[in-house]
C-alpha cells in the first residue's frame, strides 16, 4: 500500500493592492478645481470671444480695438499713471512704515488713520475727491477764501490737471495697501541688525540702504507686483473724476462692453490687461531674482 505525499493547497492569486490617492491630492484638489473654474475657464472664454466670430477665427475685434481713437491715449495715460504713481507710493509707504517703526506717541492711531482708505471702495474714493476738485469744490473754496482764483481742475481741455487729480486720488486710495505690506515686512526684521549697524557707525541712510531695504526685499517684491497689477486696473476713481475725458484701458473695456455693446472688443482689451500684467509680474520676479543671485556670487 502506497501512501501519497500530501499535496500543497492550491494558491489563489490575489490582485495587486490599489494605489491609494495621497491625502495631499484630496486636500489640494478642490482648490485646483476651484481655480480652474474661476480663472481658467473665463480666460479661455475671453480668448475665444476676442478671436472668434460666427465664421471662425478672426482678427476683426483686435483691429477695431487698435484703430479706436481712444485706445492709444488710454494706453499712454495708463502707463504714465503707473510710471509716476508706483515710485511715489512706495516712497510714501516706506517713509510712513519707518515712522511707525520708531514707535511714536499714538502710533497705533496713526496706522489706523493711514489705513482708512482701505475701507473705501474705488468709486467712493473717486466721489470724495470729486467733491474736492470740482469747480465749486472744497479746493476752489479754500483758494477763494485766500483771495486766489479757482481753477477748473477737471476741465476736458486740461489733461495735465486731470492727470494730477487722478494721481492724487489714487495715491490717497492705494498707498495704504503698500503701507500694510511694508509694515508687516518690517515687523519680521529683528532690530538687532539695525542696532549692530549703529554700533559700527552706520548713518541712517546707510542702514536703510544696506540693512533695512535688502531684508525688506521679499515684502517689497510682493507689494510691487500686486500694486502694479492693480494699477493697470485703475478705473473707478478716474471715471468718477473725469469720465471719458481721461481714458484708461479698463475704462475702455467698460465703454466697449456697456456703452457700445460689443463684448468681443471688450474681451480683446481685457486680454491686453491680462497679458501686460503677467509680463510685468514675470519681469519683476526675474529682475529681483537675478539681483539676489548676483549678490550671492
Amino acid at each position: 500500500m502506497t501512501v501519497q505525499a500530501p499535496t500543497a493547497p492550491a494558491t489563489t492569486t490575489v490582485g495587486a493592492p490599489r494605489r491609494r490617492v495621497p491625502a495631499a491630492v484630496w486636500l489640494i484638489g478642490p482648490s485646483v478645481l476651484f481655480m480652474v473654474l474661476l480663472l481658467g475657464w473665463p480666460v479661455v472664454e475671453g480668448v475665444l470671444q476676442a478671436f472668434r466670430n460666427d465664421k471662425g477665427f478672426t482678427l476683426e475685434f483686435v483691429t477695431r480695438m487698435v484703430q479706436d481713437p481712444y485706445f492709444w491715449p488710454a494706453v499712454r495715460n495708463t502707463l504714465l499713471l503707473i510710471a509716476v504713481m508706483i515710485p511715489i507710493q512706495f516712497a510714501f509707504a516706506i517713509t510712513m512704515a519707518l515712522l511707525l517703526r520708531a514707535n511714536p506717541r499714538l502710533h497705533k492711531v496713526h496706522f489706523f488713520v493711514w489705513a482708512i482708505p482701505l475701507a473705501l471702495s474705488d468709486l467712493a474714493a473717486g466721489l470724495v475727491w470729486l467733491a474736492i476738485f470740482n469747480d465749486r469744490g472744497y479746493l476752489n473754496s479754500v483758494l477763494s477764501w485766500f483771495g486766489l482764483e479757482g481753477t477748473s481742475w477737471l476741465a476736458y481741455d486740461n489733461q495735465t490737471t486731470m492727470f494730477i487729480c487722478v494721481l492724487i486720488a489714487e495715491l490717497w486710495r492705494a498707498t495704504s495697501l503698500v503701507l500694510v505690506i511694508v509694515v508687516a515686512g518690517l515687523q519680521g526684521i529683528p532690530k538687532d541688525y539695525d542696532e549692530a549697524a549703529q554700533v559700527f557707525g552706520a548713518t541712517f541712510w546707510q542702514r536703510l540702504r544696506f540693512v533695512t531695504l535688502p531684508l525688506l526685499k521679499p515684502s517689497l517684491q510682493v507689494a510691487l507686483i500686486l500694486r502694479t497689477i492693480l494699477a493697470f486696473q485703475t478705473f473707478a476713481v478716474a471715471q468718477a473724476l473725469t469720465g471719458q475725458n481721461f481714458p484708461l484701458v479698463v475704462g475702455e473695456t467698460y465703454r466697449w462692453y456697456t456703452g457700445l455693446q460689443n463684448p468681443n472688443v471688450a474681451a480683446a482689451l481685457a486680454l491686453v490687461i491680462l497679458v501686460v500684467s503677467m509680463l510685468t509680474s514675470v519681469f519683476y520676479l526675474r529682475a529681483l531674482r537675478e539681483k539676489n543671485q548676483g549678490g550671492l556670487r
